[in-house]
């Protein structure tokens, strides 16, 4: 089991367009500066995600709870937004069977299917809840202030239904919020349900490991011993290899695509799976790399970070890659590569007469897959496009933990280098008061005032 980075399609003496070699000398020292904000945000007790993958106690919460859970749930609901469901989802997409939720109770093995409600679209949530039979549900709420207002929005209407359904909530409900305040925590410890903790120092998008992701993965027979031991693994390299940029997997995709944006103009990170059950890990960085890094250094100015943006290859070769070879050079792209498809499906000897066609007899579909990303990655660099490949033997539990642990550490460097804080996140803040200040919630007075100031839609500006 491994996780290796390639990025010599990232360097200006492989590629025209790369990172020039005196940008490349000085990336070592400005790394141990971005290592050392690392080492002083977490003994500052900031980074709890550092410390999951060695957290028994906390992962035992949720085996225990899902030990208890087994056999009584035919539908596990996730009610959640954000990091609280973006991990639920990339975890289920890569470690269940395809179209895992259509599939009979013997082909689940018995397992529950997994919903991840991440909306508040009445249409999606009332189809969930018409079909679902709710003595037989368990509705996961997932809200670390416990104030969110769309999960919160979720819970009251599941809420009700199990209410009107007579069935008593405490058997259908369990929490996942922080362990001593919010409204979740409250409503547990008055009521009696069950509820699971989100360490304080752990923020929503770096959550996957605690138990937003790991109740819902072992509700579902996910290997959550094998998420945390990759996420070890790759804690342990970085960790160990802080002064040594070369050895350290996360600094180096950190420096790689800070420099290609800074000194590049490289202001757009692909990130492109070549595998269908990595899609949705490209969701899930794209609001880690997005919330933690677009941001203010200082009050006024223009603002910083990069603007990622997920792909699938090699579906995207037919949609994407036109841009990302012969659009604009302000991107870099970053793969990732499975040594082992998972399944053999040899391509048939047909047509052997046909040269568009007879080609392809006797080759794996895996084969091809990976013949396409490895010839995508040639085609960017020959024409001086940047672009590296995160290898990987195969999509499990270990590499997916190595994987999330990896990008949150990487995120956290990138803060570093950039100059701006990576775990708030102020720009997503006024929306929400305006939000509350339009729904009438008492405490959302001032945003209300300033609600009130906004110009009103001009009728000369709308056709």
């Amino acid at each position: 089991m491994t996780l290796r980075i390639d990025y010599t399609n990232m360097m200006g003496d492989i590629i025209k367009g790369g990172i020039v070699a005196a940008d490349w000398a000085s990336a070592p020292d400005a790394f141990r500066r971005a290592h050392a904000g690392l080492d002083r945000r977490r003994d500052a007790g900031e980074l709890g995600f550092l410390a999951l993958p060695t957290d028994d106690a906390l992962h035992r919460q949720s085996t225990d709870f899902a030990a208890k859970a087994k056999a009584k749930f035919d539908d596990v609901v996730v009610l959640g937004i954000g990091g609280s469901a973006l991990g639920p989802i990339a975890l289920r997409t890569a470690l269940l069977k395809p179209a895992w939720n259509s599939l009979t109770a013997n082909e689940r093995d018995g397992q529950p299917r997994l919903h991840v409600l991440d909306n508040v679209d009445p249409h999606t949530i009332t189809a969930l809840l018409g079909r679902l039979s709710l003595e037989r549900a368990l509705f996961v709420v997932t809200s670390k202030s416990g104030g969110t207002a769309e999960t919160m929005a979720q819970y009251l209407v599941v809420r009700e239904r199990l209410i009107q359904a007579k069935l008593d909530v405490k058997d259908h409900l369990v929490f996942v919020t922080d362990p001593k305040k919010g409204a979740l925590r409250q409503i547990a410890n008055d009521e009696g349900i069950a509820a699971l903790d989100i360490p304080p120092a752990v923020g929503g998008r770096y959550s996957v490991l605690t138990p937003v992701g790991i109740l819902p993965a072992a509700l579902v027979g996910i290997d959550t011993v094998q998420l945390m031991a990759g996420a070890r693994d790759i804690a342990g390299r970085c960790a160990n290899a802080g002064d040594a940029l070369t050895k350290n997997p996360a600094g180096l995709f950190a420096t790689l695509q800070h420099l290609a944006d800074t000194k590049l103009g490289r202001h757009i990170h692909v990130l492109m799976p070549y595998s269908d059950p990595l899609r949705d890990i490209a969701d899930w960085f794209v609001q880690l790399w997005a919330e933690s890094l677009g941001k203010h250094r200082t009050p006024g100015d223009a603002g910083v970070g990069p603007t990622p943006l997920g792909a699938l290859g090699a579906t995207d070769q037919h949609s994407k890659v036109q841009l990302f070879m012969e659009g604009p050079p302000d991107k870099t792209v970053t793969f990732i590569a499975v040594a082992e498809g998972g399944a053999e499906l040899t391509i048939p000897k047909l047509h052997s007469n046909v040269t568009e066609l007879g080609y392809l007899g006797g080759h794996q579909l895996g084969e091809l897959l990976s013949i396409e990303q490895r010839a995508t990655a040639g085609a960017l660099a020959r024409r001086g496009r940047p672009n590296m490949t995160m290898h990987i033997d195969r999509v499990d539990a270990w590499h997916l933990g190595a994987l999330f642990m990896l990008l949150e550490i990487a995120t956290i460097y990138a803060g570093e280098l950039y100059g701006v804080n990576p775990l708030d996140q102020p720009g997503v803040e006024l929306g929400k008061q305006f939000t509350y200040a339009m729904l009438g919630r008492p405490d959302a007075e001032q945003a209300r005032q300033e609600w009130n100031l906004l110009p009103k839609p001009d009728a000369r500006y709308s056709v």
